[in-house]
């Protein structure tokens, strides 16, 4: 008899194990200690759900509100483009209705995030199996799932919180469905999709190679904008010489040329719209050489020397940063600098340059704090004697883009500059222990 009571506990123990875990599946709600990355018009919104507990739970569907935040790491794509969406739930709808404590990490969210407006369908989101432990009779921890969707239509795209499922490993396997009650739930993001960049088709062609000094090359242009003004330049690697002209293209946006050229360093020429070189609205350059076929007089030497464009380059100090520690419970700025970027601009070009930068959110056994939360103030020096004026980027957040610094467009450009950045990272207070890591991209171009 005695044995029979024991088997008979230890039973009602472990159903009473299996009714707590299941009640922590179908509440939704909470957030992991790092929030969602917000950016566009990401806006927390409430919605009431229904969810049905395994059978096996004997628990009744609970309908309750549920807080969610929908987020993008790129509120303004273009058409083709990848966006990633984090579907986070942010407030329970109830608590742990027994008194037994739940363990950590037995909790695995999926669910679907409703697109609409210029852009229809569902997005299909999943987060890791995480969550804290959760005390008897204590509020529920919230989930954050991801996923991501390929912008096909350009306009505004809205996005909103749809369905949702709890898979809980615990003594057993078991699902719960959570439902929209009056879908669509309301609109939480909108993403301003752009149309998809117009490829230059733009092409130049000449009617000799070479010539001597001071012959017209013919220069045929063809898919210019129409009725626009085209600039025809002589290059000297990748500087313009004085040898230039401006024609206007025809209705179709061709054009023909008959350009004088008479530098003896040219190595090619371009045509482009506008007031400078631009590759998305020029063509070329195309190779052409000036022979200086000028005979030497009697008793003399001809001595001639050439000057040779290098290239636009980037190195970095180091590929590691760590920021300062901030304590648990208080939160706040963990600080560091950037690995000092060195950029030599060697080509002798009328082109500046600009370094980019953009950051991962930063993964840890919390959780993700978002990319938007690391902040730089950027700064640059040119090195003395250095053609060009550098100028760093604004201070802010890095998120998805941001400038670090850059150089304008000239008649003349280029030298060496140091680019430093002073680094925040803004951590939320309770986010769980352990260390963070994200990766920051720099791009120069």
């Amino acid at each position: 008899m005695a044995f029979t009571r024991t088997r008979a506990a230890a039973r009602r123990r472990r159903w009473t194990a299996v009714l707590g875990a299941t009640a922590l599946a179908f509440a939704a709600g909470g957030a992991l200690a790092a929030p969602a990355t917000a950016l566009g018009s990401a806006q927390s919104v409430d919605f009431t759900t229904r969810c049905v507990p395994p059978p096996i739970a004997g628990i009744p569907p609970i309908e309750g509100t549920t807080t969610a935040v929908i987020s993008v790491d790129n509120a303004t794509p273009k058409v083709g483009d990848t966006v990633k969406v984090t579907y986070a739930v942010t407030k329970p709808a109830a608590s742990n209705p027994v008194d037994l404590a739940l363990p950590a990490d037995i909790l695995t969210p999926s669910g679907k995030v409703v697109l609409g407006g210029a852009q229809t369908g569902a997005v299909t989101v999943t987060g890791p199996k995480k969550n804290p432990p959760v005390p008897g009779k204590g509020a529920f921890p919230g989930f954050s799932m991801t996923g991501s969707f390929t912008v096909t239509t350009a306009g505004a795209i809205t996005l909103s919180p749809g369905d949702y499922n709890i898979h809980t490993s615990y003594l057993m396997e078991l699902d719960t469905p959570c439902t929209v009650l009056n879908p669509p739930a309301p609109v939480s993001e909108t993403v301003q999709a752009g149309d998809q960049p117009v490829p230059n088709e733009r092409t130049l062609a000449l009617g000799a190679a070479s010539g001597a000094p001071g012959v017209r090359v013919t220069v045929t242009g063809a898919k210019f904008t129409p009725l626009t003004e085209v600039t025809v330049a002589a290059r000297a690697g990748a500087a313009e010489t004085a040898d230039r002209m401006t024609v206007t293209t025809d209705s179709e946006g061709g054009f023909v040329a008959r350009l004088k050229v008479n530098d003896l360093a040219t190595t090619g020429v371009v045509a482009y719209e506008g007031g400078s070189w631009n590759a998305e609205k020029g063509a070329g350059p195309l190779p052409y050489q000036v022979i200086d076929d000028t005979p030497t007089p009697p008793n003399s030497q001809k001595i001639t020397a050439t000057v040779q464009a290098g290239e636009l380059s980037m190195t970095q100090a180091g590929d590691a940063v760590s920021l300062s520690a901030v304590d648990f419970g208080q939160g706040g700025s963990a600080t560091g600098a950037l690995q000092t970027v060195t950029v030599k601009d060697f080509r002798g070009g009328p082109a500046g340059w600009s370094v980019t930068g953009k950051v991962t959110d930063f993964t840890g056994p919390g959780g993700a704090i978002g990319a938007d939360k690391l902040s730089w103030t950027p700064a640059c020096v040119a090195k003395e004697g250095s053609p060009s004026a550098c100028a760093a980027g604004s201070a802010g957040p890095v998120g998805s883009g941001a400038t670090l610094a850059s150089t304008a467009n000239g008649t003349v450009t280029g030298g060496e500059f140091t680019v430093d950045a002073q680094l925040a990272l803004d951590v939320p207070a309770f986010t769980a222990p352990g260390a963070y890591a994200g990766v920051l991209t720099l791009t120069l171009s």
